[in-house]
């Protein structure tokens, strides 16, 4: 092969050939866009979430397009199911190298209105189901991470966890979470290869505003809508792959992705 031929083939290798990464909330918005992007990069990709169909249209998909994908329909609040989705993952792809820990749900409310089933359930799966994730998988990441000489765990958390929306105080407190989570992660795992990172997106127009019953929190997106263009599923997908990426060496610890438009 000649110096030319083999730059060449250096150019057009994919920048995640021989990686396996699990994509969590996959079944829509982020998790979706970013699962076609990894596979179209060259990872083998898992796809986790409850909705079985969505997973199966998803790996259709990707499968169509010349990649490898799995669906994996779990629900990640249950310790149990995301052991069991970390089971398979390991046996029928390989331990995993990059998980994007991306399921959650956003329920704002004013306080005195004392909705105490959406705090719970902003609770379970925005931490519990962050934290049954992290605990099925991070063996993995750490064997990965020996053989192969990086990992990547991935968090979304939300702008919401540095700044103050009225109303959004339980989802903003579970995203805080997140975001303190991962640096303390970070100081644990990255020793181990393991990179962290934790990113916060702005506004993204997503299912998750759809969820949204408080009136005036919808008012209040509506007019935001209107007045900035907000960040589309790909925008985020495309940061994830450039964390990815990135040389072993190299961690970013925190990324905030924001619509040009939205100042807070």
């Amino acid at each position: 092969m000649s110096p030319g031929t083999a730059g060449t083939a250096e150019i057009s290798a994919k920048p995640l050939d021989g990686r396996v990464a699990v994509i969590i909330g996959a079944s829509s918005g982020i998790g979706e866009a970013t699962a076609e992007l990894l596979a179209s990069s060259g990872a083998r990709v898992a796809v986790v979430a409850r909705r079985a169909d969505r997973l199966d249209d998803l790996v259709v998909r990707i499968e169509k397009t010349g990649g490898t994908a799995l669906a994996v329909a779990a629900d990640i609040t249950d310790a149990a199911a995301a052991q069991a989705a970390a089971d398979r993952v390991g046996a029928e792809l390989g331990d995993a190298d990059l998980v994007f820990n991306n399921a959650g749900v956003m329920l704002p409310a004013p306080i005195e209105q004392r909705h105490a089933g959406q705090w719970q359930h902003q609770i379970d799966l925005n931490v519990t189901g962050l934290m049954n994730v992290i605990g099925a998988f991070t063996p993995q990441l750490v064997q990965a991470a020996g053989s192969r000489g990086v990992a990547d765990l991935i968090n979304t958390s939300s702008i919401a966890a540095e700044n103050l929306f009225p109303g959004f105080a339980v989802y903003s407190g579970t995203k805080a979470y997140v975001s303190h989570l991962s640096r303390h992660l970070r100081a644990e795992l990255g020793p181990k290869n393991v990179r962290v990172c934790a990113i916060l997106p702005g506004i993204v127009g997503t299912e998750l505003q759809n969820h949204v019953t408080d009136q005036g929190a919808r008012d209040w997106l509506a007019g935001s809508r209107e007045s900035i263009e907000w960040l589309q599923p790909g925008d985020v997908a495309q940061t994830i792959l450039f964390l990815a990426a990135l040389p072993p060496r190299v961690n970013l610890q925190q990324v905030t992705i924001m619509p040009t438009g939205q100042t807070s």
